[in-house]
Order: C-alpha cells, then structure tokens, then sequence
C-alpha cells in the first residue's frame, strides 16, 4: 500500500503500526487515561477519529498537530483499549509520516530536534549522553543561547561531562541504526 501523500491515511497507519483505526468506537479511554492529553491540541481519542475519517483536510490536521509530537509514549492509552487497538503506535505512525513528509508542526519542531539529538547520540556513543546531546538540540532547534547560564554550574558540579563516556559495542549500535535506515528507505 502506498504511503505518499494521496494515500489513505488508515491504510497508511495499518500498513505503518498494524494498527486497524476504523475498529476504534469512540470510548473515550485512551483520552481518559492520558497524563498527555492536557497538553495536546487533539486528545488520543480525537487522533484515532481523525485517522479514521479519510478525509484530506483531517490528514493534514494531524500530520500537522502538536499531539502527535506531545505524547510521551507511556503506553496508557494501550493497556486502557478495550479493542485491544494501540493508540500509542498510531500516534509513533503519524509522527513518522509528518516527519517524512515536512508537515511537522512549529513546536513539534523542537521535539523533533531533541528526538533527532537522542538518537545521534547514542549513535555515536552508544548510551545517551549529556554534552552531545545538549549541545545538538541547541543547535538544531535554534535555541542555542537558551540556558546558557546555567551551564558553567552544571560543569563545575560535575553534572555535564566534557568527555561523554563511550561503550564498547558501538558497531553494533551503528548497525542497527543502518538496519533502521534500509528500512524506511525500503
């Protein structure tokens, strides 16, 4: 099935997280259960409806949504399912998708970026750690001065190691980021 932009977002969420959204019926739990939903612009339960719609203007509501990027993939929504459906692997779908497609949403942005700056630092590392971490969300997010000073503090308590601690077994780190990366270009 196809995932460009003219595919229909249901199948694209099934074919992406084995997720069947149309069985979803609107209890309200996930929603319920949430520590999230708060913060969201579209609760969990809204997500599901709006991926189950097929409508072009809900796609792009969500690909464009902040709620996509807030959840904290605590898997509450899950467990509290009594369709047995995963909301949490909808929502880690539609991030891929809004990624993917450059419609994430201008603060979904900085999360993205620290996402990003986790990632390439246990790439490189192997664990994540503090200073490349840090030191790349400034950089991708434009934050760069940001809490500036708070961080000689942070050094002279030993709390930002100039030196990040790196792990033997970081070549196969790499290859499973590489394996990551052969399969969404696949």
């Amino acid at each position: 099935m196809s995932q460009g932009p003219d595919a229909d977002l249901a199948d694209a969420v099934r074919d992406a997280a084995g997720v069947r959204v149309e069985r979803c019926y609107q209890c309200g739990k996930c929603t319920a259960g949430c520590p999230m939903a708060r913060h969201m612009d579209l609760a969990p339960n809204q997500i599901m409806r709006l991926a189950q719609t097929g409508d072009p203007g809900d796609r792009e509501a969500l690909l464009r949504s902040l709620a996509i990027w807030c959840c904290a993939g605590c898997l509450t929504c899950t467990q509290r399912c009594p369709r047995e459906l995963d909301p949490a692997a909808v929502i880690d779908a539609l991030r891929e998708l809004s990624r993917r497609e450059g419609k994430v949403s201008p603060r979904g942005r900085r999360i993205l970026a620290f996402h990003e700056a986790f990632l390439a630092s246990v790439e490189h590392t192997g664990r994540m750690s503090e200073v490349p971490l840090v030191g790349l969300y400034k950089l991708w997010s434009g934050d760069i001065f940001q809490d500036l000073a708070v961080a000689p503090a942070m050094l002279a308590r030993g709390k930002l190691p100039l030196i990040p601690h790196v792990i033997k077994g970081r070549t196969e780190i790499r290859r499973i980021f590489e394996a990551c990366r052969a399969k969404e270009k696949a």
